[in-house]
């Protein structure tokens, strides 16, 4: 079944915040070279969930709107995050932000997009955006190039309920660049990787929203399969989950 994805995080949010990866703090110094994203610059990070993304930019000083319409993902990153004094969180959606016009420099969305009704949300984005203010798509895209990493994947395609429909990597470049046309888009890539115990391992799985919860029919069977496969590849009790972080980013 396919769950609302505003609601679909909502029994997730523990594992989510412990276990999903978070983004190198290269991105940040990216958009600064190349757009001159500065402090001074407010941002707003659209989807934000539980801040994994807000978190990247208010370590280094930014203002961040965190607009988030799951209400216990943003609870939690109010719980996370409200230490920052740039740290501003907001209920809304890509396609009814609630921000201000012409009022933010910089949009970052981080692991979101791909949820977004693409046409309505551009209309929101120009509208909220500084001339000549910008916007950044990001995604950690796990890797399936070791043999770990291509079993793993197909246990999730075994297991999920509806991965195959809801995986980012249904986005691609050309419905990204869609969204920014007539403007061009640039694609960065960085490096990213988790290194996980059994614990671990199960708790990033689960806080994916299209596999079966610990409540759930599937859930057992899945675990059974997942212990058989860290066993099989862990080395001195751990495995690593390697990503290419990916980074769209330009101007509407």
């Amino acid at each position: 079944m396919v769950t609302n994805s505003t609601t679909r995080f909502s029994n997730r949010v523990e594992d989510y915040v412990k276990y999903r990866p978070g983004y190198p703090v290269e991105i940040v110094r990216f958009l600064h070279d190349n757009y001159g994203l500065t402090q001074d610059k407010l941002i707003a990070d659209i989807g934000a969930g539980t801040g994994i993304s807000t978190e990247l930019f208010l370590k280094k000083g930014y203002r961040v709107i965190a607009v988030e319409p799951n209400v216990e993902m943003r609870e939690k990153a109010i719980e996370l995050l409200d230490s920052y004094n740039g740290f501003i969180p907001k209920n809304g959606t890509a396609e009814n932000t609630g921000i201000d016009s012409n009022s933010v420099g910089a949009i970052i969305a981080g692991q979101a997009f791909h949820w977004f009704d693409a046409l309505k949300t551009r209309i929101e984005f120009k509208r909220i955006l500084k001339p000549d203010g910008i916007v950044a798509l990001i995604w950690n895209e796990r890797k399936t190039t070791s043999t770990f990493e291509q079993e793993y994947d197909e246990l999730i395609i075994k297991h999920g309920n509806d991965y195959v429909k809801v995986d980012h990597r249904n986005i691609d470049t050309e419905h990204i660049a869609a969204f920014f046309n007539p403007e061009p888009v640039h694609l960065e890539t960085f490096a990213n990787k988790q290194v996980f115990d059994f614990e671990g391992l199960k708790g990033r799985l689960l806080s994916s929203s299209y596999m079966p919860a610990r409540d759930e029919e599937g859930y057992q069977p899945m675990i059974n399969d997942l212990q058989a496969l860290f066993n099989k590849f862990q080395q001195d009790g751990v495995i690593a989950i390697n990503y290419d972080t990916k980074v769209y980013s330009g101007k509407l």
